[in-house]
């Protein structure tokens, strides 16, 4: 039964974390530019176990137990969605990848550090993710279980993110292409507003 808590961690977590969003875009933004992305990567996966920590192990109790917390984050997450989307639309509209993988585009590793916690932890949508959803179904598992399950979803972000950076940089000279980054950004758009209407669905 541990294995198969374990397993079902590794899948729900990655069924969570693989849908790309705020950090899954800076990361590959970062990977494709090479630029400090397994920091980016580490951040981000380090941040997830916490959070995943607290949810499954009684985090998620005390945010579904606070009504008006529960819409701070909602609410919260909405909107920084659709500023996230709105900025992805803009940088495609604009249209100015030239200097995208070139040294006047690159961040320092204090601002990679920075921003990356910002997409993060300022992101209200991973809290939801992590803290209430992941945390509420692990909360039905006890002991050794309930461990299990936990690790299993930190190993998902652990292999994605590692995978994600590491891929992006790999794949650079291709994805780095003006027309293709047009694209992603577009697509990044989409997937923000998307997920902004899926929350704000549930609050009517």
């Amino acid at each position: 039964m541990v294995i198969s808590a374990m397993l079902q961690g590794l899948v729900l977590g990655g069924s969570m974390i693989i849908p790309i969003g705020a950090q899954n875009s800076y990361i590959l933004g970062q990977g494709i530019k090479r630029n400090h992305h397994i920091l980016a990567a580490t951040i981000c996966m380090l941040c997830d176990v916490i959070l995943i920590g607290l949810g499954v192990f009684g985090g998620s109790q005390l945010i579904a137990s606070s009504d008006w917390i529960l819409l701070l984050v909602t609410w919260g997450g909405i909107s920084f969605l659709l500023v996230y989307g709105l900025i992805s639309f803009k940088a495609a509209w604009q249209n100015k990848y030239q200097d995208f993988t070139s040294e006047k585009g690159l961040k320092s590793k204090s601002a990679v550090v920075a921003t990356t916690f910002a997409v993060t932890l300022l992101n209200p949508h991973v809290y939801l993710d992590t803290v209430m959803i992941l945390g509420s179904v692990g909360g039905q598992f006890v002991g050794n279980e309930k461990l299990a399950f936990a690790i299993g979803t930190m190993l998902a972000g652990l292999i994605w993110f590692y995978s994600l950076a590491m891929g992006a940089a790999k794949m650079a000279p291709w994805l780095a292409q003006p027309k293709v980054q047009r694209v992603i950004d577009i697509l990044v758009g989409l997937i923000m507003w998307l997920v902004a209407y899926s929350l704000f669905s549930h609050q009517f």
